[in-house]
Order: structure tokens, then C-alpha cells, then sequence
């Protein structure tokens, strides 16, 4: 992957680093924020490379010398990753840390350190990495990256050059999905359920998400064409397949974004549809209800997740929504 790639994802980041990179003014240490999926991995490696390079041209790594080789493989000696250990960053990983810091690259001056979950940090371990930003040495260059910025404690954030990693939109979501081989149906859908890169490939998963669109496809038939047997299916294959909590909540949303669809057929906004290879079903359903009655599933999914999050029984929960979806 390379600059001009990954720019396609996060144009104000790539575009800030490369200034710096072709000035030579690359801050001594950086702090990545934003979601999961959103890049910052890859452009901290990238950045790495960049840093490393023996023929870098106008900011962009060779990608063929050793020094590019060792990093993607993710053996290069002078490029340390810091993951959490269990649950949390702690001291002790810090610490050896700044020991490898305070000696001279195995094969140049120059050392890299990446620090994954960054806000995971105990507070002991973040105060010690704070005395290196305090006082960096020689030429080493840090890069933190987190998903939750406010837990980053404020001296850290004032001594980093903070870059924020945008949310995917969808339409690039479903793009780099379908580079990795997941069907556009399966990826529009998940690239609604989340702007997070890796989940939405997680949700497709053994066809998770496949299958979820059907169950929510079957009982939308159900409910408008034969209300009689709505209830067999909810008990035989939406509580048989959504069995967690939180699947069900992703079971509730493409509910929700299956109504939405509708509206968006009433409203001749056809290009838009999530569900797109269901555009007969829809019509036919948009031919049918109002769409005050369509306004009225909504607020009735919406209630059904609150529900669901105040704990109350899913059986409970989803049979009561079947009574208000049919209702006239």
C-alpha cells in the first residue's frame, strides 16, 4: 500500500504527513485518533517505511530495499510495536521501551516505536512515556494510536502532533470491501452497521451478514403478505439465528434500514437503497403502506433497542415489535 492508496481513505492525514515528510519536519512524536478500521495502523507503517527508506522519492518508500521488506513483514530491529498485555499497556512494557530508546539503532541512528490502544496505558505506564515526549532522543519517532482520544491523558496529547482519522463513509466502505471479495450486497448492508473497516469485514464473516439480510428479508414478507405466520417465523428463525444481545440489536437495525428502503422507494430515491437487490420487494411494500405506518416501525424498532438495552427479555421484546409492526 502506498501514500497515494491510503490517501484515498484519509486525504487530510496522508496529505499533512507527506508535507512534513518532504519538508523534513516530521514531528518527534505523533498521536493517531479515530475509529477502529479507520487506517491508522497501515499509515503508521507506512510512515515507518517513509522514515526508513534508502530511496524514498518525494516522501513515497521504495517499497523494494530491506529496510521497506523488514518493516511490512514486521521484522525490521529498529521498529518496536507495543500491544497491550491482556487488558492494559503496562509500566513494565514502557519501560523497556525507553531502554531500547536511550540505545543507539541496531543498524542507524533511527528508531520507530508503535503504541497500539494507546489509551490502554496504565497510568504509571503513561506518565513514563510522557518523559520521553518531554525530552525525545536523537532521531526516534513515536506514533500512538487510539480509538478513545479523551482517555489520553492531556500532557501526552499537548506534547504529540494529534492526527484524527475520519469514519469511512459508506460508499468507500463498500469499495474496500469488494477489493477483499465480499459480494456488494453483503457490503452495503454492513457498511450501514458500521464505518469501522475491520468490523464490517468481521460481520461477513462466514456469511453472518448474508444471512442476517434474509432473516430480515423473510420476515418483512411475513408481516406484510401473510401476518398469520409471522409468529412462526420470529420463533423459528429470527430467535434461532439472533441468539446474543447484540446480534439482535444488528438484527434490529437492518430492520430498521429495510423500512428506510421503503421510504426511499416511495420517495423515488431508488439509487439509494441499501437493500438494492430487492427493489421488487420493496416497491410492492411501498405500493402498500404509508408513510406514516413506515414512520410508525421506526419509532417501534427504535423502542425495541431501548428495551433491549434496559435488559428486558429479547422474546418479550421482539414479539411485542411483531404486534406493532402488523398492526393497521
Amino acid at each position: 500500500m502506498n501514500w497515494e492508496q491510503l490517501a484515498s481513505t484519509q486525504p487530510t492525514v496522508v496529505k499533512m504527513i507527506n508535507n512534513s515528510l518532504k519538508k523534513n519536519r516530521l514531528a518527534h512524536a505523533y498521536l493517531f485518533e479515530g475509529g477502529r478500521g479507520t487506517g491508522k495502523r497501515q499509515v503508521a507503517q507506512q510512515l515507518a517505511r517513509s522514515f526508513f527508506c534508502s530511496d524514498v522519492n518525494d516522501g513515497e518508500p521504495c517499497g523494494r530495499c530491506s529496510d521497506c521488506r523488514r518493516i511490512k513483514s514486521g521484522n525490521h530491529p529498529d521498529v518496536h510495536l507495543i500491544k497491550t498485555d491482556g487488558q492494559t499497556i503496562k509500566v513494565d512494557q514502557i519501560r523497556h521501551l525507553k531502554k531500547e530508546f536511550s540505545y543507539r539503532g541496531m543498524e542507524s541512528a533511527k528508531k520507530v516505536y508503535l503504541v497500539e490502544d494507546a489509551e490502554k496505558m496504565t497510568p504509571n505506564a503513561a506518565n513514563s512515556i510522557l518523559k520521553f515526549l518531554e525530552e525525545p532522543d536523537g532521531e526516534a519517532l513515536a506514533v500512538l494510536m487510539t480509538t478513545q482520544y479523551h482517555r489520553i491523558l492531556k500532557t501526552i496529547v499537548s506534547r504529540s502532533q494529534v492526527l484524527s482519522f475520519a469514519p469511512l463513509p459508506p460508499d468507500k466502505l463498500v469499495k474496500e470491501m469488494i477489493k477483499e471479495g465480499i459480494s456488494k450486497a453483503q457490503a452495503q448492508v454492513a457498511a450501514q452497521l458500521t464505518s469501522d473497516l475491520e468490523e464490517a469485514k468481521g460481520l461477513c464473516e462466514e456469511n453472518w451478514i448474508a444471512q442476517a439480510r434474509t432473516k430480515v428479508i423473510q420476515l418483512t414478507d411475513e408481516v406484510s403478505k401473510r401476518p398469520r405466520y409471522a409468529y412462526l417465523m420470529l420463533q423459528d428463525g429470527w430467535m434461532g439465528f439472533f441468539k446474543e444481545k447484540s446480534e439482535m440489536q444488528t438484527g434490529l437495525d437492518l430492520l430498521m434500514i429495510w423500512y428506510r428502503d421503503v421510504i426511499r422507494m416511495q420517495l423515488d430515491q431508488q439509487n439509494e437503497l441499501v437493500f438494492f437487490d430487492q427493489e421488487e420487494r420493496l416497491k410492492d411494500e411501498a405500493l402498500k403502506v404509508s408513510q406514516m405506518k413506515l414512520g410508525n416501525n421506526l419509532t417501534a424498532i427504535l423502542e425495541a433497542k431501548r428495551r433491549l438495552d434496559a435488559n428486558t427479555s429479547p422474546q418479550l421484546v421482539m414479539e411485542q415489535l411483531l404486534l406493532r409492526l402488523q398492526e393497521g
